[in-house]
């Protein structure tokens, strides 16, 4: 924990919050530019507090409520940062790497993963001592997404100077397969009870289902310009895709794996989280410097929140 001080540069609250009222849910923004992680209270969309995390802070991941932990990789430093969202306070850092990417924590917040560029492999470690477990090699070249399936049985891994996505077996810890998908695979999302999983492919503005027993793809989906993060609805129903060029989040209705909404938001929009009711997306616009809001029933945008230069992506606690 020597180096922990360097990270803790307490930022002013954009709204007082007495400490014993706060409550979930909220969303974790990092701007990549800022170094900062934005919380968004997810009752009021507003900006609530601005957390120092390290230098260029990319992918973010929350833990269960009952962990108490969102982890942020700090591309800069190569290292993992550990807050603990009830005191909102630095608790751990891990070495990763040099140019770590995305995270992925488990269901049930034990294990938590890091994609990191430069060793073409995954962290993984423990969730709450963030000792390293494992560093897994995968095939794909500058890996960046990192998620585990519900049923804890597999590590999903995107990488952008590749059209596969590699598969790692958790119990293994080691890749046991790729699956071909498009050029430049992006965000991944696994239907709540693990069947399939949806990959967005950047290049081939392309979205590919993949079977998960099988490995094998199964549907491509058109989508939109540069489709980019992938987040699927608690209840399986929608999967929404964000497209970096088109300024645009379109819906996928997963019966029939049709897109049946195209909803705008703001410029480069990357990756996205719904809140743990399904009521609400939140899409980090990279561009414009903020969030968008989008009422999932409806499927219409109801809102914007400002948030600090270069948001990279959401997590909801």
């Amino acid at each position: 924990m020597r180096n922990m001080k360097k990270y803790v540069r307490p930022l002013l609250l954009c709204l007082c919050v007495p400490q014993l009222a706060i409550s979930a849910p909220f969303a974790y923004v990092p701007n990549e530019q800022s170094g900062t992680i934005s919380i968004v209270d997810v009752a009021t969309d507003q900006v609530v507090q601005t957390l120092s995390a390290g230098e260029k802070p990319r992918g973010i991941a929350a833990s269960p409520l009952a962990n108490a932990r969102v982890y942020v990789t700090d591309g800069t430093s190569g290292k993992l940062l550990a807050f603990d969202t009830a005191q909102r306070t630095l608790v751990g850092i891990a070495e990763l790497g040099k140019s770590p990417e995305g995270a992925g924590v488990s269901p049930d917040g034990s294990l938590v993963a890091a994609a990191v560029e430069e060793s073409n492999s995954i962290v993984l470690l423990d969730g709450k001592t963030l000792e390293r477990l494992a560093e897994i090699p995968v095939k794909g070249e500058n890996p960046e997404h990192v998620v585990f399936s519900p049923d804890m049985k597999w590590i999903y891994v995107s990488a952008e100077n590749t059209n596969k996505v590699d598969i790692i077996d958790l119990a293994m810890r080691q890749q046991v397969a790729s699956v071909e998908v498009g050029e430049r695979p992006r965000g991944i999302g696994f239907l709540p009870d693990s069947s399939r999983a949806y990959v967005a492919c950047e290049v081939a503005n392309m979205v590919y289902v993949i079977d998960v027993a099988k490995h094998e793809v199964v549907t491509p989906i058109k989508a939109g310009a540069f489709s980019n993060g992938v987040a699927v609805s608690p209840n399986g129903k929608r999967v929404f895709i964000s497209n970096g060029k088109d300024a645009s989040v379109s819906v996928i209705d997963t019966e029939s794996n049709g897109v049946i909404a195209e909803i705008p938001v703001g410029k480069r929009p990357w990756n996205m989280a719904i809140d743990p009711e399904g009521k609400k997306l939140y899409v980090a616009n990279g561009r414009s410097d903020s969030v968008s809001v989008i009422d999932i029933e409806t499927l219409q945008p109801i809102g914007e929140i400002a948030v600090e230069s270069r948001p990279w992506g959401v997590a909801i606690q």
